[in-house]
């Protein structure tokens, strides 16, 4: 598979590269004026008419093809849309080619971003068989930064993508391990009972009932020097989620082996961070367990204990993934970062209220909300703030205990959930929560079915100016 490595390149346009040259519909008249006649009857007699994502093939005077009109419909190509030269891709033959139209460097990145991501497939089981087509004559560090945002979101593709019989928490914490080994971190797991001992009651709750070798763990990755602004990235890694004692129903069930994209979220970002070599004290943590049915399976009514010290109800068992993040979430404040991200597959609410998308984002901070939505929209990253609504944080309340993990309603679920996760998150503490739907229901140019990286790209732009590096 020829990605993302050979996909693109920075060597000069060879004799058999083909041209691709972008055409809105108010350009094509000027095209068509610039071609001699047998070229411009030629394009008239295939019916382009520059709508997005078209082509039209030329060919010289030998037959082979030389130049490929690309249709944008009726905006130019933009930094804000990294999917205007993946529409085409897919209809492209094996070859060389080379952008031949004056573009900005920021619109070059987006579309070669966009050509590289649609060479990607997930083909751990069933091999593909992609032409290779390659991009060429980029500039060489254009043509880098490409590469490392194009396999971090391979990254976390491929972590989504693996079901859960290979990727449970003892693979997950191989991921981490091996990523922290590749550029120089330091990674420390605690498995099992011992989490009982290093006072993480939260996640060993829930995923005590697990099968031997699957193990709930807490995943700790560290990486830059001390004096560093310190930046702490916490992702829900419940690598499957049947819903626990609350059994989820099967369609429900079916693709549970997402529930630890939040995980994938983190490690990848934590690739592009180290491999970018930000000036960063990083710290990821990790909750990976499985939620599973099984005689020592927490229940509905248990009253649980946390690493903050706060006692939380259990509602619902299949709202794990708030208590596994908040024993995490905890720590990590526990050292007073500069900067505290989460991502997390959180709730169906988001996605009701959202859709599939757009991940619902949360910040205590309105300056690092401010970076966020800058940054999504100049990297087509897109995220959407959803309040803190503190008149909900009441739904909340138990009887018995200091909290309860689920509302008392069915109203306003991803809030009341970021509001659970506020709870064990200092309020001094510049802190975004993303509720992420880390999956693609369909396939789309660049973007086929399966795991999606949602806001990864968005968030380390913002990172960079939030913490002014």
């Amino acid at each position: 598979m020829p990605f993302p490595e050979t996909c693109i390149s920075s060597t000069e346009a060879c004799e058999n590269a083909v041209a691709l040259t972008p055409v809105s519909t108010d350009q094509l008249p000027a095209i068509l004026d610039s071609f001699d006649e047998k070229q411009r009857k030629w394009l008239l007699s295939t019916g382009f008419q520059a709508k997005s994502g078209s082509v039209a093939l030329l060919a010289g005077d030998d037959g082979a093809l030389v130049r490929t009109l690309i249709g944008t419909g009726k905006e130019k190509p933009s930094p804000q849309d990294p999917w205007w030269l993946a529409a085409v891709v897919d209809q492209l033959p094996a070859g060389d080619f080379y952008l031949d139209a004056d573009i900005d460097k920021k619109t070059v990145l987006s579309g070669a971003l966009g050509w590289c991501l649609s060479h990607y497939s997930f083909d751990r089981y069933k091999p593909a068989e992609t032409p290779k087509r390659t991009l060429i004559a980029l500039p060489e560090d254009l043509c880098a930064e490409v590469k490392r945002l194009a396999s971090a979101t391979a990254t976390v593709r491929d972590l989504v993508n693996t079901p859960a019989e290979h990727m449970g928490p003892a693979e997950l914490q191989d991921a981490a391990e091996a990523l922290a080994e590749k550029h120089g971190a330091t990674s420390e797991t605690i498995v099992g009972d011992d989490l009982l001992d290093h006072n993480f009651p939260a996640i060993h709750a829930v995923g005590r009932a697990a099968a031997e070798g699957r193990e709930p763990r807490l995943i700790d990755l560290n990486w830059g020097p001390d004096n560093a602004p310190k930046l702490t990235l916490v992702g829900k890694g419940v690598c499957f989620d049947t819903g626990g004692l609350d059994l989820k129903p099967g369609a429900g069930m079916r693709w549970m082996k997402k529930d630890m994209g939040g995980a994938a979220h983190v490690l990848g970002l934590a690739q592009l961070i180290m491999e970018t070599g930000l000036d960063v004290r990083l710290r990821v943590l990790i909750s990976a367990v499985e939620n599973s049915v099984a005689g020592s399976a927490y229940r509905p009514g248990d009253v649980i204990d946390t690493r903050k010290g706060l006692t939380v109800e259990v509602g619902n068992t299949d709202a794990e993934g708030r208590i596994v993040l908040c024993d995490a979430l905890t720590l990590a404040c526990e050292e007073n970062p500069d900067l505290l991200i989460d991502f997390a597959t959180l709730t169906g609410a988001a996605r009701v209220a959202l859709g599939a998308d757009l991940p619902a984002t949360y910040s205590n901070h309105d300056a690092l909300w401010g970076a966020l939505e800058s940054s999504a929209k100049a990297t087509g990253d897109p995220l959407w703030r959803m309040p803190l609504w503190d008149g909900y944080d009441g739904q909340l309340s138990s009887t018995i205990a200091d909290l309860s993990n689920i509302a008392d309603s069915g109203f306003a679920g991803s809030i009341t959930a970021a509001l659970y996760l506020q709870r064990f998150v200092d309020s001094k503490t510049p802190w975004s929560h993303l509720d992420t739907y880390a999956w693609s229901q369909k396939p789309r140019p660049g973007r086929p079915m399966g795991g999606e990286a949602q806001g990864m790209r968005a968030a380390f732009a913002a990172i960079q100016d939030f913490l002014d590096l």
